[in-house]
């Protein structure tokens, strides 16, 4: 099994412990069984008890709820999916793809009216999300995708240009050509968010066990080093952790993010940063950046270093790297050069799950008791809760809008043996960030982008 030491985020720190849960011990029978204790099993299971409240659910955890993902990301719930409106049109149609889209723009308000309704506290705040530009060829891209989302008939109520001046005025960095406002974003305090989840699904009868590792799936099973869990689905939800099911290692490729907070800002620093309605902010450099205002007034901020760990390998001590989280560091003060001095209070790590074809899927297959969904690449918290909805709707058979959508479907294709996963993924994000480079330079990177593309396969 995975070491689980590392540093604990921000969100978790600030949760603190809470009471653990019993852990799975022998033989037990449930309706559905679901393998994975952060936002995917936990929206499925939440929505499994709306949906039939006579249904025996049981949601396995291996460490605690939160452990992963759930509880270490950018606390962006944001509307967005990895793959375009094409990718999936591509598979299905362009109709399919646009209700896909508006399904996951829908997806930020309902867990706005779930945390509103579940009483859960969680900092939710829908200020947008604001992506600058901060070169010219930046600039070029966020115009020829507002053109683009505009023609398929999306509108200023989703996305818009803005100018340098609005630009600058919600985000006061450095080197501002421009930027992108897209409303179809929330931002979170996640540790807050899943605990408030899993206590909602506790209250309408929903069983949580951590401390509970499984390590295969079979049919009508799900099997761990101290018991099992005998169940009419079985339903994976395990993300970037996928790795460690039996026979199932090149399912989902593990890569890493990592993420500083800084100490509370002073009032002055905030009039010079803006982001006075809390909207998340980026950039739009290949390599993605991301950070938020937190409720409690800090920046929250994150980025990719070394991407992937030969073999599908989750490392705890490379959460904490020093020359990732100075990589990340320095492209914070990138950004805002006034917090070069400001205090690091917390820096931490994690993995997210990507699928071969980089697009998120959700699986159901009701005859072999088999569900699963992921594989957001980054963007989940938004996305899980739409996923998990929809696979509790497929389970309990309760036709609706959703069921449709084309990213259900069949699981991704696996992954390429090592060494080949390796070379292409590295190959690709050194690929990446040599773009970024020569894009700073004044330097057109497009040759550059389409090769990191080919190399991995998206």
């Amino acid at each position: 099994m995975v070491n689980v030491a590392g540093a604990p985020s921000l969100w978790l720190d600030q949760l603190g412990a809470s009471p653990r849960r019993p852990a799975l011990q022998g033989e037990l029978d449930a309706d559905v069984a679901i393998i994975g204790g952060g936002f995917t099993g936990l929206w499925t299971a939440y929505y499994l008890a709306q949906l039939d409240p006579t249904l025996q659910i049981v949601v396995l955890e291996r460490d605690y709820v939160g452990f992963g993902a759930s509880g270490r990301n950018g606390g962006w719930a944001v509307g967005e999916l990895a793959a375009g409106v094409e990718k999936y049109a591509a598979r299905s149609s362009l109709d399919g793809a646009l209700r896909l889209t508006r399904e996951v723009f829908a997806a930020v308000d309902e867990i706005g009216r779930v945390v509103a309704t579940e009483g859960i506290d969680c900092g939710y705040a829908k200020g947008g999300n604001i992506r600058l530009a901060r070169n010219r060829f930046q600039r070029d891209r966020q115009v020829e995708e507002v053109e683009h989302h505009l023609e398929l008939g999306f509108s200023d109520d989703d996305l818009r240009l803005l100018s340098v001046p609005e630009a600058e005025a919600m985000c006061g960095a450095t080197a501002v050509h421009g930027g992108l406002f897209f409303a179809h974003c929330a931002a979170v305090d996640p540790a807050r968010l899943v605990a408030g989840l899993a206590a909602a699904c506790e209250a309408a009868g929903v069983a949580i066990m951590e401390r509970s590792p499984i390590d295969r799936i079979e049919v009508g099973r799900a099997v761990g080093e101290s018991g099992e869990v005998r169940a009419g689905m079985v339903v994976m939800a395990t993300e970037g952790y996928t790795r460690d099911l039996a026979g199932r290692r090149r399912d989902l490729v593990p890569t890493y993010s990592r993420m500083l907070a800084t100490a509370p800002l002073t009032d002055h620093q905030w009039a010079e940063i803006g982001l006075d309605d809390r909207p998340t902010f980026s950039d739009d450099r290949y390599m993605v950046i991301y950070g938020q205002r937190t409720e409690d007034g800090r920046i929250a901020f994150g980025g990719r270093g070394v991407p992937y760990l030969f073999g599908s390998r989750i490392d705890p001590a490379c959460e904490v790297r020093a020359d990732s989280h100075r990589l990340v560091h320095e492209a914070l003060v990138d950004l805002f050069p006034m917090l070069a001095d400001v205090k690091i209070t917390h820096r931490w790590g994690g993995v997210l799950g990507v699928p071969r074809d980089w697009t998120p899927f959700v699986h159901a297959d009701l005859a072999a008791g088999f569900a699963a969904a992921g594989g957001y690449v980054g963007e989940g918290v938004a996305a899980a809760n739409a996923a998990g909805r929809t696979l509790a709707e497929l389970i309990t058979r309760t036709e609706s809008e959703r069921t449709d959508l084309p990213w259900v479907g069949p699981t991704p294709r696996r992954w390429e043996p090592e060494p080949l996963r390796w070379i292409g993924i590295r190959g690709s994000r050194r690929i990446m960030a040599s773009a970024d480079a020569r894009e700073a330079r004044g330097r057109e990177a497009k040759l550059a982008m389409r090769v990191s593309r080919w190399l991995r396969g998206s």
